[in-house]
């Protein structure tokens, strides 16, 4: 049983997916009418744009679930948004080091950037969609949430020895499917995904750099999806937690692309994220009655990923200073 049925709200999940429509159209329609380069400081205020929503969200989800549930399930309902929310948009950090890649090796210009991550992230939606809505049936099994919970131990185990930054992009399914359907042009053509050379369609550098990215994006929901269905069973919080991830993390990577280098830590941090998730799936949930407590989750997640960013940044000021000292010492 969930607090927020399909068939009874399919009304708020129609209203949502249509708000979050008319978002993206002002977005790209409005304020990225031309193609440019995002700055960080619009990055961030964009970034600030979809984290204010999400909270704003989160108040008006806390105020109607309390109302009609009462006050201590509306605090749950509130608080298991925040941990999905949290979970997904700090994971989605480690898929910054993985964009960067893509767009490194693709050579795509910084003013085409934010065309590719948008359609990414419609793509995003899409697939996020179906996985939720299979995660909601196949995870109301026991072995299932067994299964799955195992599959994040060790991807999370996995995710200390391997560096996403050094997988080759060229080695994508989606790419490599790509070039044998259809041919690709050396160069990029503007903004165009496609171009006719001859009455023959050719896909350009920046729809393979879109395929990249809907491919990464797909591993990486087969991690992040599940994790969030460790934290709440609700399908709508799962969903609305996820989309408003999703749709912050274009200015996420505009923010964090030029200092994502400095968080040479942070894998471990959600490697741990990971670890705990799984655990939780698998050990935690049903030793504390079916749910282990959510402020104890938000905790230990706002600890792991908040402590390997701060011991980054420290790491990264001691190499600073020991290249300062060491070229004193050269020179």
């Amino acid at each position: 049983m969930t607090l927020f049925p399909i068939v009874e709200y399919w009304w708020f999940y129609l209203g949502f997916t249509l708000f979050v429509l008319l978002m993206l159209a002002v977005d790209l329609g409005v304020f990225h009418r031309k193609v440019h380069a995002v700055s960080i400081r619009e990055a961030a205020r964009w970034s600030a744009v979809w984290i204010g929503l999400s909270l704003t969200f989160n108040l008006l989800l806390y105020q109607y679930a309390s109302g009609t549930f009462g006050p201590e399930v509306g605090k749950n309902v509130a608080l298991q948004f925040l941990a999905g929310y949290v979970v997904e948009y700090t994971l989605s950090v480690d898929n910054m080091f993985v964009f960067v890649v893509i767009f490194s090796f693709f050579a795509v210009p910084a003013n085409l950037q934010h065309r590719v991550l948008f359609y990414g992230i419609l793509g995003a939606l899409v697939f996020r969609g179906i996985f939720i809505a299979l995660g909601s049936v196949l995870l109301s099994y026991h072995a299932i949430v067994v299964v799955f919970g195992a599959l994040l131990i060790l991807t999370g185990v996995r995710m200390v020895w391997f560096d996403g930054s050094q997988a080759s992009p060229d080695k994508n399914p989606l790419v490599r499917l790509t070039r044998r359907l259809v041919p690709v042009t050396e160069e990029f053509h503007g903004k165009h995904f496609f171009i006719r050379r001859n009455g023959v369609l050719h896909a350009t550098p920046l729809f393979l750099a879109l395929m990249a990215i809907e491919m990464s994006d797909i591993v990486f929901a087969i991690d992040s999806v599940p994790a969030i269905f460790a934290l709440t069973k609700e399908p709508l919080i799962v969903f609305t937690s996820n989309v408003f991830a999703i749709l912050g993390l274009r200015s996420l990577y505009f923010v964090l692309a030029a200092a994502v280098a400095k968080f040479s830590l942070l894998r471990f941090g959600l490697a741990g994220v990971l670890v705990f998730i799984g655990l939780k799936m698998v050990w935690l949930n049903p030793a504390y009655g079916g749910h282990f407590p959510i402020g104890w989750s938000l905790a230990i997640i706002g600890t792991l990923v908040g402590g390997s960013i701060f011991a980054s940044l420290v790491l990264a000021s001691r190499e600073k200073i020991d290249q300062s000292q060491q070229s004193s010492v050269d020179s």
